[in-house]
Parts: structure tokens; C-alpha cells; sequence
């Protein structure tokens, strides 16, 4: 009769270790790269600091919305974006945030979106409903931040099945 405690052992009594080369085996472990972080955030804090609140700006209105374009671009680029000619690949929505938050999210979100090389954007800046107000404080902000940008080429009012007034569509430039 077999004892409850060499079970295992009576399992196992056959099993011989298996012959392998170390040469056949060499684990190459690799340490990742080290991630800059406070470069990260340095780099950060100065976009941020670089787009003032108090910026003057001139949107153009049509009979349809409010738009921008960079000098030098093509008006056509106005109607494309309008139209949907570039599909939107990503979004920001700043619902909640305070301006100083939003300003954060908005430029870690335009370095994010330069660097996968995205194109058309759409940001959610609210109609301002909830504000102390009822004023749309995000919706100047954003505007006026996103005209500072160099990479940014135009933005138009976002047609209403993608968030109306209460959002932008975004043209950034290609890398």
C-alpha cells in the first residue's frame, strides 16, 4: 500500500533531467532604455507656459459655423474638414477639467498626436453648460490655444452628430 505522502515521489521516479547546452540557451536579457522623465516634463511645462490665455486672435465666420486656417493654406481645406474628407483618427474630450487642466491635456495630447503622425483631430471643449456662468470658457481657451500651435493648419466647428458647437474637428499638420 502506497503512503499518502509518496504519491508525488512514485509520480516523479522515472523522470530523468533533460541534457541541454548552455550554448543552445543563451538568454539574452535586455534592459530597457531609460525614460526621461523629467526631460519629459520639462519639455512639457514649456508648451504649456508657451500659449498664454490672453491671446488675441481672429476666427472667421461663415453662414455655417466658425472656423480657422493658417495663413498660406488653401481655403479648400475648410470645406474638406467640414465635409469629412479626413476621417478622425483620435479625440480629447475636456469635459470636468479646469482651464489649467485642459491646457495640460491639450498639449500632452497634440505632442501624443504629432508623434503617431495623426492628422485630423477632434477635440470636446462643452458648450459650457456646466460652468459657474453658463459661459463656454474651454471653447475660447481651446481656440485660441490651439491658434498658437505651430502645427496646427485650420479647425471648423464640428458637425452636430460629432459634438455641434460644443466641439472642434482639427487639421494638423503632416510630419
Amino acid at each position: 500500500m502506497v503512503k499518502k505522502d509518496d504519491t508525488f515521489l512514485n509520480a516523479v521516479k522515472d523522470v530523468r533531467p533533460l541534457k541541454i547546452k548552455s550554448e543552445t540557451l543563451q538568454l539574452e536579457i535586455k534592459k530597457p532604455k531609460p525614460i526621461p522623465k523629467k526631460l519629459i516634463e520639462d519639455e512639457e511645462s514649456v508648451l504649456q507656459d508657451s500659449l498664454s490665455d490672453h491671446y488675441l486672435y481672429a476666427e472667421l465666420e461663415s453662414d455655417e459655423n466658425t472656423f480657422y486656417l493658417k495663413n498660406g493654406h488653401s481655403p479648400e481645406i475648410i470645406n474638406k474638414l467640414r465635409r469629412g474628407f479626413w476621417v478622425i483618427q483620435d479625440s480629447l474630450d475636456l469635459h470636468g477639467y479646469t482651464s489649467d487642466e485642459a491646457k495640460v491635456q491639450l498639449v500632452t495630447f497634440l505632442n501624443a498626436c504629432q508623434k503617431r503622425n495623426t492628422r485630423c483631430i477632434r477635440i470636446i471643449h462643452g458648450k459650457g453648460i456646466g460652468s459657474a456662468n453658463k459661459e463656454p470658457v474651454l471653447k475660447k481657451r481651446v481656440r485660441s490655444w490651439l491658434i498658437q500651435k505651430q502645427e496646427i493648419i485650420a479647425y471648423v466647428e464640428a458637425p452636430r452628430h460629432d459634438g455641434g458647437s460644443g466641439a472642434i474637428v482639427v487639421l494638423i499638420q503632416d510630419n
